[in-house]
């Protein structure tokens, strides 16, 4: 079974977006992990309808390393992120594990990523749900 880490902070509200629809367009067929940087965050996600899920730091490390794709926003990458919630070491967890990392740019940061138009966040989730599709195929 797939296993997909989902990654928010702050409020969730991205997180409990991409986990909604992960668990309708994908039933049962994944398995959803909420890690949030905090409880909050995890929490909405959990609600969202992810398996299981884990707040700070040491969650993300560990279970970084431990799944197939890793996904949330593009600042999940980024060390001091989410106003300051993000830290280095949970950057570091996220751009070392050997997961895909599908990544969604939205951010706060003041980090442009030249090339990427700019689209409501439902849209890039439906495009973050076709990438998905196409790792599932290729992984069959």
């Amino acid at each position: 079974m797939l296993k997909i880490a989902v990654v928010d902070g702050q409020g969730g509200g991205i997180g409990s977006l991409i986990v909604k629809r992960l668990r309708e367009e994908f039933k049962d067929s994944i398995e959803i992990t909420a890690l949030g940087t905090n409880a909050v965050a995890t929490t909405y996600m959990m609600k969202a309808g992810a398996d299981k899920g884990a707040s700070g730091e040491n969650a993300i490390i560990w279970n970084a390393a431990r799944m197939d794709i890793i996904t949330g926003p593009v600042s999940i990458m980024l060390p001091n992120a989410m106003l300051g919630e993000l830290t280095s070491k949970m950057a570091e967890a996220v751009a070392s594990s050997p997961a895909s990392k599908l990544l969604i740019p939205l951010n706060q940061e003041q980090v442009d990523i030249i090339g990427v138009a700019k689209e409501p966040l439902p849209h890039l989730v439906e495009q973050l749900l076709d990438k998905i599709k196409d790792v599932i195929i290729s992984a069959s």
